[in-house]
């Protein structure tokens, strides 16, 4: 069944949009567009003032949550607000409270790893969560809590407009999809549908914290990542062209001697 937005949109699958990616280069890797001919520029800068506008007023002080009262900062999000690759995760953990940027622990090394792997870079596609402040311990986010802080979320996809929406583990898949099915059913399968009011191809992963968790599913993450470059060039609703050869990705780099090990949680929500 469609899900449905927080503003009670039905999230249903869409026409095939009008305007979509170019096809990837023969013999080049494929790089996101930035924004497509059909959306003028000033129209581009009036949706990135005003997501610049809504992080500084709305989100970098939010206090709908309680976990506002045990963060150290609010982190918003980063990398190109014009991005077609966007990717949600779960939450802030210790390493990104402290920095203000999303996924810059070992996790976060390893999603830079598999982004280069398809021949783009962490400037080149938008990074968010589902919740915006760290839960203690790292614990699995609260349903009050993904409440309060799903708008959001929801405000940064509709000003973005990203083509391709790349969910990292549960909370972010079945918040977006609207479904109850698990990560583990349903990774690498894209489904069109229409997210805050923009047609969208949303495309499952599991978490890499998985990986660190559970090495085998390197080779899983590998694998779906790779599929990325013909999901962005086909656009939303429509087949990907065949898998392109993926850079292997190395394992995240070991800890510098003295660095403060990052705390551990339950993490259910990854698999």
């Amino acid at each position: 069944m469609p899900g449905v937005t927080p503003q009670g949109e039905r999230m249903i699958p869409p026409a095939r949009a009008a305007c979509q990616a170019p096809a990837a280069l023969a013999g080049r890797p494929f790089r996101p567009s930035g924004r497509l001919a059909c959306d003028t520029m000033s129209d581009r800068d009036e949706r990135i003032a005003e997501l610049e506008a809504y992080h500084r007023d709305e989100v970098s002080g939010c206090v709908r949550c309680s976990l506002s009262e045990g963060r150290t900062q609010v982190v918003v999000g980063s990398g190109d607000p014009d991005a077609d690759l966007m990717f949600v995760g779960e939450a802030p953990g210790y390493h990104e409270d402290r920095q203000g940027i999303p996924f810059v622990g070992q996790a976060g090394q390893l999603l830079t790893s598999l982004i280069e792997g398809i021949g783009l870079s962490r400037e080149d596609v938008f990074i968010a969560n589902v919740l915006k402040c760290r839960p203690p311990g790292n614990r699995d986010p609260q349903p009050a809590e993904i409440a309060s802080c799903e708008p959001h979320l929801f405000r940064q996809i509709s000003l973005i407009r990203p083509t391709l929406v790349c969910t990292l583990g549960n909370f972010a898949t079945k918040l977006l999809s609207g479904r109850p099915d698990g990560i583990s059913r349903v990774h690498g399968h894209e489904l069109p549908l229409v997210i805050a009011g923009e047609p969208v191809l949303l495309y499952p992963l599991f978490h890499p914290a998985a990986a660190l968790y559970t090495r085998a599913m390197l080779s899983t993450l590998e694998a779906d990542f790779a599929r990325i470059p013909g999901l962005l060039a086909a656009g939303p609703g429509a087949p990907a062209p065949a898998v392109p050869e993926m850079v292997a990705v190395g394992a995240p780099a070991a800890a510098a001697p003295g660095a403060e090990p990052e705390p551990t949680g339950e993490q259910l929500g990854l698999f």
